[in-house]
């Protein structure tokens, strides 16, 4: 069994429990409004967590599930989602800037209103994300699949508006 570590804590196979900053970490958690800047979440699992409004600057979410989450409002500057699952995920009015998403699957996510500028979305998986009104500005969008994705109003890596 493959051995993860939250701030020194083993997460075995993703279903352990465990606590960072007082929040309990685990699938369907409530961590609104939570304080979770640098936090280490390697490999965590909050599939379908309620993170709506959360400060995770500069957290480690390498590999994390966070598949159907929802971080509509979450800040998330310079956190390093590499590897994460963010297929459905809500980061609509979301701060991802320069945030690493290098590897991520953001499949079908709404990120409508996000803040991606800067972000690193290269080669990333976009079909059928909805991202209209989101700043790409400066983002690495080379090699991005964004067939079916919503670019209404977003602001595109070059300052253009997308109509």
């Amino acid at each position: 069994m493959i051995r993860r570590t939250v701030n020194g804590q083993s997460l075995r196979g993703y279903r352990q429990n465990v606590e960072v900053n007082g929040y309990k970490i685990k699938p369907h958690a409530d961590l609104t409004g939570a304080d979770l800047k640098g936090a280490d979440l390697k490999g965590g699992n909050l599939r379908r967590a309620n993170l709506g409004n959360a400060d995770l600057r500069n957290a480690n979410l390498v590999g994390a599930n966070l598949e159907r989450a929802n971080l509509r409002n979450a800040n998330l500057r310079n956190a390093n989602l590499r590897n994460a699952d963010l297929r459905n995920a809500d980061l609509r009015n979301a701060n991802l800037e320069g945030a690493n998403l290098e590897g991520a699957n953001l499949e079908e996510a709404y990120l409508s209103g996000a803040n991606l500028k800067g972000a690193n979305l290269k080669r990333r998986d976009l079909r059928g994300a909805n991202l209209k009104g989101a700043n790409l500005a400066g983002a690495n969008l080379k090699g991005a699949n964004l067939k079916g994705a919503n670019l209404t109003n977003t602001r595109m890596p070059n300052g253009t508006i997308h109509d």
